[in-house]
């Protein structure tokens, strides 16, 4: 039975990674990380099959320790600080979790025995292209992220890279986009659209004309599961996207039409009240992805399209205890 290790295994996608994996027969581990209270429910289902370890992604010796007695054959490693407008006020936190983190975990493996016939599946994300030419963002394209979060993880991408070629880590790098169909966060786009029109409150739409490609979790999670099972060159980078761009008024709309919701409701242009502010300079205006590469090589494409996607997600919001 071949051993996998998560990091972020209580995260939107590592949660659903590790059930994915459990079903088709993998030994799970997911690391937690050491604190106080940490949200269960997503993982909550599947405690009876997984282990559970905590670990410090910030502390090499937390890492290496975790590393040593799981001795995976395989490691996803999900666990980071996400959220990008939080990073630009939390920006140390940012680097010493998604970097230094990235580091522990790359040279951890590299010190335990046959280290080359590991595997690391490593998530960057389309926030390291930052601004480019308004077309789907190929993997070739020089990264340019616009926010602290999107520097920790470019330059976690380059390490991963350079770990690659300097070290022979045997290392793919996946850089989705946009994700949804989260049945327990509300802060992001799509599900706070959905939970919010669902009350019938007022909703925000800070930047209606920005364009995001939209990924199903389903999707996504299927990416990392090829990405391990398919690829065989080393070093490999990938974009998960649908190639296909929506704007957030666009999106906004759609949710609204599905759910029933009286767009007059809809505010544009403004943010809902204490979200967090992102400076000018750091707003993209255009992220969708180029999923070609990916799609020749792992055979990996998008089988749940965006109205399919939210549709299925309004139905789950809308079975919730209000």
């Amino acid at each position: 039975m071949t051993r996998v290790l998560i990091t972020g295994v209580t995260g939107f996608i590592g949660s659903h990674l590790a059930e994915t994996l459990l079903q088709k027969g993998y030994d799970v581990a997911g690391l937690v990380r050491p604190c106080a209270s940490r949200d269960l429910r997503p993982i909550k289902h599947l405690l009876e099959d997984l282990t559970i370890l905590t670990c410090d992604l910030t502390s090499y010796a937390s890492v290496a320790n975790v590393v040593r007695s799981v001795d995976p054959q395989i490691v996803f490693h999900l666990g980071a600080l996400s959220p990008v407008r939080y990073s630009f006020e939390h920006p140390f936190q940012y680097q010493e979790t998604n970097l230094i983190g990235t580091i522990n975990m790359i040279h951890s493996i590299l010190e335990i025995p046959d280290s080359k016939g590991r595997r690391l599946i490593a998530a960057s994300t389309a926030e390291v292209y930052g601004n480019q030419e308004r077309k789907p963002f190929k993997e070739t394209l020089p990264l340019n992220p616009t926010s602290p979060y999107g520097v920790s993880k470019a330059a976690m991408d380059m390490y991963l890279r350079m770990a690659s070629s300097a070290y022979s880590l045997n290392c793919t790098v996946l850089r989705p986009t946009n994700s949804y169909g989260r049945k327990f966060e509300t802060g992001f786009i799509v599900e706070y659209l959905v939970t919010a029109m669902l009350k019938g409150a007022r909703t925000y739409v800070g930047a209606p004309d920005s364009i995001r490609d939209y990924l199903h979790v389903s999707d996504h999670v299927n990416a990392y599961v090829l990405a391990a099972e398919k690829q065989s060159v080393p070093g490999e980078v990938y974009n998960a996207g649908s190639g296909i761009g929506i704007s957030n008024r666009d999106l906004a709309v759609s949710i609204a039409k599905i759910v029933g919701y009286d767009e007059e409701k809809i505010t544009f242009g403004s943010y809902p009240p204490g979200y967090p502010m992102r400076p000018n300079s750091g707003e993209q205006q255009y992220i969708v992805l180029d999923p070609s590469k990916i799609t020749k090589d792992l055979g990996w494409r998008v089988t749940i399209d965006l109205e399919r996607g939210l549709k299925d997600t309004i139905a789950h919001w809308k079975n919730q205890p209000s």
